[in-house]
C-alpha cells in the first residue's frame, strides 16, 4: 500500500457525521497520515516550509473537504496558496507532486442535480473546485479520481459506510 498523506479541511467537523466516519478509516491504517488543517492551524498561520518538506515523504495524496459557500474551505485554499511553490516548476527543481497519485473526496449537503449546469447552482462540483484541480495539473500531479458525496448530512450510517468502501476500492485499484 502506498504511503498516503490525507490533507483534510473541515471547519465544522463536529457537525459532520459523514466526514468523521470517512476519516476514521485513515486513523486506523498505518499507510495513511491524516493532517487536519483546522486542528493543525486554528490561527491560519501555516508553517509552509514544514508542509513542503512533509510532501516529499508521500507517494500519494488525498484532499478531503466539504464544499463551503460554493468552494473549498478557506484554510485549504490558504494552505495551497502558501505550500505549493512555483519554484517546483523550474528546470532542475524537485516537484513533490509530479507524477504522484491524487484523489479528491468532496462532501456537500446539496443534491447532485443542484450541481449541474441546469441545476439550482448552475455549476458543477468540478467547476467549484477548479482552483485545486488546475493547481494539481500545473504541478503535474496525477489526479486519479474525484469522488463526490452528495447530501452528506442526510446519509445513514450504512450509506456512509458504503461510500467509504467505494472510496477505499478506488484507492486499491
Amino acid at each position: 500500500m502506498k504511503k498516503t498523506l490525507v490533507v483534510f479541511a473541515h471547519p465544522y467537523l463536529e457537525h459532520s457525521n459523514s466526514n468523521v466516519e470517512l476519516i476514521n478509516f485513515y486513523v486506523r491504517h498505518q499507510h495513511f497520515t491524516l493532517r487536519d488543517l483546522y486542528e493543525d492551524y486554528p490561527d491560519f498561520h501555516i508553517a509552509a516550509f514544514r508542509e513542503r518538506k512533509r510532501l516529499n515523504n508521500y507517494e500519494r495524496f488525498i484532499f478531503q473537504f466539504p464544499i463551503i459557500w460554493f468552494g473549498m474551505p478557506p484554510l485549504l485554499r490558504l494552505w495551497i496558496d502558501e505550500v505549493f511553490d512555483r519554484d517546483w516548476l523550474k528546470e532542475g527543481e524537485y516537484n513533490p507532486l509530479e507524477g504522484k497519485e491524487v484523489y479528491i473526496l468532496v462532501t456537500t449537503g446539496g443534491k447532485e442535480r443542484s450541481f449541474a449546469k441546469t441545476g439550482t447552482y448552475k455549476y458543477t462540483i468540478d467547476e467549484l473546485i477548479s482552483g485545486l484541480i488546475v493547481s494539481l495539473n500545473v504541478f503535474k500531479a496525477n489526479i486519479k479520481n474525484i469522488k463526490i458525496v452528495y447530501e452528506a448530512n442526510k446519509l445513514t450510517k450504512k450509506e456512509i459506510i458504503l461510500h467509504k468502501k467505494e472510496f477505499m476500492e478506488l484507492l486499491n485499484q
